[in-house]
């Protein structure tokens, strides 16, 4: 636990402060007790959790202007919105919906939606989950995927061991029908890795188990399964995107404890001096560091060749994101479908969100004039005049690994021929806007040697007082949603403070299957303040 007597809590000088040398030259130290290294959903948890305290003293750095991290949204210049690959809000605790609340609290601050959402499967549209629905299917691959899911079962009676890895964990679930129907290929398509090589202790509620009986009687009547999972409903922002959340969130923030932008970039970390060193030359010296950049990245600035020995080990995918604005309505076959899945291999993209779908202000308004820039099917259009709307828009994600290579090059062009050949744009549609980013760090595979490294390096980092936590931070999927990743900031700075188990970090399966409710925005700073404020007082 952080020991923060009253006389050891600093005030932390602004960056303004810095640049403007009230405070001493740029490469005078600042002293904090928990520095924070990172401002997306797991730094500004932390953050958020060490104002709410109001014990130790704390900063928070982030090397880009603007909070948020990979739940970030990008603008074109013709006023289309994208966020970092398909972000909804969903939760699993009150304190996370707490904050999000007091960032933006008005009711038109949000638009609320029933999941609705597909997989394209031999040209039709079968409802998610796709094993939930083989009611959909032709009856050669009813009887092929039925068949698979008998065996499957016949084989689940008497298994004594546990799945060696998901591909085996999808056989024993579902049979081979599904498998190579949909979860090999589509699996792929996602991770950009093979099922073999992925470990299966991550899945939880992340994948829906199959009922036999159900999927039977399912196809019997031709009837499909209603929604699953977490995220049925589920909320998303009507101004700004994602990105505009976090922007929110950081805004409930003291400004001089934060410092944004290039100049905050970590250049070094020296774990035994407990020192960072930023790009503009400050030092910021600490007794607790959270960091939430990627772990790997972590120990390159460390020079750690041990850990990064270690680190090797951890695989990940890299994400492409792609949108096209069209100009016209939104076609009726699309409808009100939130994302689509595509297993097969006549589109590059795994993933498909209409995003225009989840707010009418993630597109232009329809009396904004613009240029058409190409049609659909590449040729030229007959005019280039700016003209009026509506639009509508299509957001594509794209894995990328040394196992799944791409055409980055052509990749654009590639993904609007796979939105004609999945019949969700036509030829002449018109096209106004793209959009094309990169994002190195997207998924951290669950490998199937994720676990032996992860059990080695998030301890050795905690022994020199580095709690490295988030979506790349701790490397575990199963928790890397936005309100999970918050939450792992969180629980960090309650381990430090008052030595909390950290719940979500560590019993992924425990914080997913209950209401998470013993924090408080409100009633819990109450709480901390009157802890914090005895256990000064026993100080003095």
């Amino acid at each position: 636990m952080l020991n923060y007597a009253r006389q050891t809590l600093k005030r932390v000088p602004s960056f303004q402060e810095l640049l403007q040398g009230k405070m001493g030259s740029n490469k005078e130290e600042i002293n904090v007790d928990v520095l924070v290294i990172g401002a997306g959903p797991t730094g500004l948890g932390a953050a958020k959790r060490l104002h709410q305290i109001d014990g130790p003293s704390w900063l928070i750095v982030d090397s880009n202007e603007t909070p948020g991290g990979l739940a970030s949204t990008d603008t074109t210049p013709e006023g289309f919105l994208y966020d970092v690959g398909g972000h909804v809000i969903f939760s699993h605790y009150k304190y996370f919906d707490d904050v999000i609340d007091e960032a933006l609290p008005k009711e038109d601050d949000w638009f609320t939606h029933q999941r609705i959402s597909y997989v394209r499967c031999k040209q039709q549209w079968v409802p998610y989950p796709f094993q939930n629905n083989l009611s959909m299917l032709n009856k050669e691959d009813q009887a092929k995927c039925v068949d698979g899911l008998i065996d499957a079962a016949l084989e689940a009676r008497v298994a004594n061991t546990k799945p060696k890895d998901f591909d085996e964990w999808i056989m024993r679930q579902m049979g081979v029908g599904i498998a190579d129907l949909f979860m090999r290929p589509y699996n792929y398509k996602v991770w950009a890795v093979p099922t073999t090589k992925m470990q299966c202790a991550w899945l939880g509620e992340r994948v829906a188990a199959p009922n036999v009986k159900g999927v039977i009687n399912n196809i019997i009547h031709n009837k499909t399964a209603g929604n699953w999972g977490p995220n049925a409903t589920f909320k998303f922002p009507a101004r700004d995107g994602t990105g505009g959340i976090w922007i929110a969130v950081a805004n409930t923030l003291p400004k001089e404890k934060t410092s944004y932008g290039e100049n905050s970039t970590v250049t070094k970390v020296e774990a035994d001096a407990k020192r960072v060193t930023l790009k503009d030359g400050r030092v910021v010296k600490y007794n607790k560091l959270i960091n939430t950049m990627a772990v790997d990245a972590l120990v390159d600035a460390m020079g750690d060749k041990e850990l990064q020995t270690l680190s090797k080990d951890l695989f990940y995918s890299s994400t492409h994101v792609i949108g096209v604005g069209l100009r016209g309505e939104r076609p009726e076959r699309i409808g009100d479908k939130c994302w689509l899945y595509f297993p097969e291999d006549d589109c590059p993209f795994y993933r498909a969100t209409i995003f225009s779908n989840y707010s009418p202000y993630n597109q232009p308004q329809k009396d904004v004039k613009l240029a058409t820039q190409q049609l659909a099917n590449g040729s030229k259009p007959k005019s280039t005049e700016p003209q009026e709307g509506p639009y509508w828009s299509i957001m594509l994600e794209v894995s990328e690994s040394s196992m799944k290579p791409v055409d980055q090059e052509n990749m654009l062009k590639d993904c609007i021929q796979g939105l004609i050949n999945t019949e969700m744009i036509k030829p002449e549609d018109e096209i106004v806007s793209t959009y094309h980013r990169r994002f190195d760090h997207g998924y951290p595979t669950p490998s199937l040697e994720r676990e032996g490294v992860l059990t080695k390096l998030l301890p050795a980092l905690q022994d020199k007082g580095i709690y490295s936590r988030g979506r790349f931070g701790s490397w575990r999927y199963e928790v890397g949603n936005q309100d999970h990743s918050f939450m792992l900031g969180v629980e960090a700075v309650d381990h430090i403070v008052n030595g909390a188990v950290e719940l979500t970090l560590n019993y992924p399966d425990f914080v997913n299957g209950r209401k998470n409710e013993e924090r408080r925005l409100q009633d819990g700073a109450q709480i901390f303040k009157k802890v914090g404020q005895n256990y000064l007082n026993k100080q003095e």
